[in-house]
């Protein structure tokens, strides 16, 4: 399992704040151009989000479904992308002071990605998380005070 961690410059309130809401998917999750909800109750369980992947001129979309949320502590996603399978997404708000430690742990479910996990995707993983998870305190840390509070 690709388990990866970051910490973010912002109480868990600030870092919630961003994965509650489905339309900055495209700005930290790696892979997505774009993203939005399916339904108006996102984050919670069964609420899902479409997600667009782009290369070049050619062009994909997934949907990711909310399988587990505590507020504030916890969200765990099932994304799937057709052929591929679909996988399983773990992130986790830990208080750090005044600031949060994100623990975000994947791996694939089903599928041609569950087929094929072994040891060199497990390396693509942790590379890929290395990323999300920086873009994903940049997104948190950049937005204004009175967002962070809400």
């Amino acid at each position: 399992m690709a388990v990866r961690h970051q910490l973010v410059r912002r109480p868990p309130r600030a870092v919630w704040a961003v994965l509650a809401d489905p339309t900055c998917y495209g700005e930290w999750v790696a892979g997505p151009s774009e993203s939005a909800p399916l339904d108006h109750t996102w984050p919670s369980p069964g609420s899902r989000l479409r997600y667009t992947i782009r290369l070049g001129p050619w062009a994909a979309e997934g949907v990711t479904t909310v399988r587990h949320e505590e507020p504030g502590r916890e969200l765990e996603l099932e994304a799937s992308f057709k052929s591929l399978g679909t996988a399983r997404i773990f992130l986790q708000l830990r208080p750090w002071g005044e600031e949060t430690l994100v623990v975000c742990d994947e791996h694939p479910l089903r599928g041609l990605g569950g087929t094929l996990h072994n040891s060199v995707s497990e390396a693509a993983l942790q590379l890929r998380h290395r990323g999300m998870l920086a873009r994903l305190a940049a997104v948190v840390e950049r937005r204004p005070e009175e967002v962070r509070r809400a």
